[in-house]
């Protein structure tokens, strides 16, 4: 079972699927870091050079690592997600998607497929990748462009390729932290796979209409045997609202500090970004955790400080032996974009059973054991002083297509029409 990895990143995919059987025949990377955490880690992965997938033809990476056109079990792969990212749009306005200029790492993935015409392709991206375009009279999505794509290759090499997205949350199968991210599957004879079943928490029950089913894996069962008061004072956090964040209680962010939370009215509801003084909780999983993070951008650790990297591989569920290269900076963007490796393994696992008729194991092996010593929340501080003379001072957010964007794009619209 070949497996040839695109934007293959910190190789969390690839690990998983590696767990799940499948070997990797070659990995195609182009960020520096990111070929240096793979070289440190897996040897046997042969890279691609110059790693940059533009600056070659798709024949010329299929000649690279001696596969030919049909030989390649799976074709996996995370284009860069910025396009289509919700924090990009906080951070930039509205997404430019399939306009964005990185969009173009869709089409390169494409032409490979074309070239290889795998088995089976699993291309992971972020919701936004197949969410439809407000605001807009014509919509080139993700998807749209993809199944135009697959369109073009099956009538040129008689396949059926026909894209099916799957929407996973990461902690529904065992991994301590809610990440929901989008698979787009498609085989070459044209079968669909059936989203796996979730094993943990509410969805779990649900479907399997069991109380019996598995609680979700939290923080504390990653990183509770990480846990220490005398943490490095370098993982304090920084900036103009760093002080407030011993106020905020475990599990909540600054939505504690507004007129509908229970603390001081210091911020407008829902007038900032979800991820801003956000703090883990230790008896549940943890939220996203970002690939770039400012001072304020969490989830912070419960006793008020940055996450170390390794708590932030352990949340991702690498492996402790895994090795991250590169800068702290560079550390958190490789870890804060890979797939949590239990998912790949996952999906390797369920692409076996269901494409190859194979009778593997049904769990993945990567995810964190249950502990049972989970402590009480942390105390709570009291509010700086400086910080209660912002008391009432932001109005709340006035509802969901009221904000100044929504205004602003109505107006834009408007002039159009006129």
């Amino acid at each position: 079972m070949k497996l040839l990895s695109l934007f293959t990143g910190a190789g969390g995919l690839d690990l998983g699927l590696e767990r799940a059987g499948f070997e990797i025949a070659g990995c195609v990377e182009a960020d520096s870091d990111c070929q240096w955490t793979l070289e440190a880690n897996r040897r046997s992965w042969q890279l691609l050079s110059p790693g940059d997938i533009h600056e070659h033809r798709p024949a010329e990476i299929l000649d690279a690592f001696d596969v030919a056109a049909g030989e390649v079990t799976l074709l996996a792969g995370g284009p860069p997600c910025q396009p289509f990212s919700k924090s990009g749009q906080w951070r930039n306005g509205a997404p430019r998607r399939m306009n964005d200029p990185r969009a173009q790492t869709l089409r390169a993935y494409l032409d490979v497929l074309d070239a290889a015409l795998p088995e089976a392709m699993l291309l992971e991206n972020v919701k936004g990748l197949a969410a439809t375009r407000k605001h807009v009279t014509h919509k080139h999505e993700g998807l749209d462009v993809l199944r135009s794509a697959l369109k073009r290759i099956n009538r040129r090499h008689g396949t059926h390729y026909d894209p099916v997205p799957l929407v996973i949350d990461a902690a529904d199968y065992g991994v301590p932290q809610h990440r929901q991210r989008v698979f787009i599957y498609a085989a070459r004879d044209g079968s669909e796979l059936a989203a796996p079943l979730a094993t943990r928490g509410q969805v779990a029950r649900a479907v399997n209409c069991s109380a019996a089913v598995e609680r979700f894996a939290t923080t504390w069962d990653a990183i509770g045997d990480l846990d220490d008061p005398d943490f490095d004072p370098s993982l304090l956090p920084l900036g103009a609202w760093a002080e407030l964040l011993p106020s905020i209680p475990e599990g909540s962010n600054y939505l504690h500090h507004t007129s509908r939370g229970e603390g001081e009215p210091i911020f407008g509801w829902r007038r900032r970004y979800w991820s801003f003084l956000l703090k883990l909780a230790k008896a549940r999983p943890s939220w996203t955790l970002q690939a770039q993070a400012g001072p304020a951008t969490g989830p912070f650790h419960w006793r008020n400080r940055r996450l170390t990297m390794r708590e932030i591989a352990r949340v991702q569920c690498f492996p402790d032996d895994w090795i991250i290269k590169g800068s702290s900076t560079s550390a958190r963007r490789q870890l804060g974009n890979a797939v949590p490796p239990p998912v790949g393994e996952l999906l390797g696992l369920e692409i076996r059973r269901q494409l190859l008729g194979q009778r593997p194991r049904s769990k993945p092996s990567l995810v964190p054991a249950v502990r049972h010593d989970c402590p009480k929340p942390e105390p709570t501080a009291d509010v700086p002083e400086r910080f209660l003379e912002l008391c009432g001072m932001h109005k709340d957010h006035p509802g969901p297509g009221l904000g100044p964007g929504a205004q602003l794009r109505a107006r834009g619209l408007a002039g159009q029409s006129s």
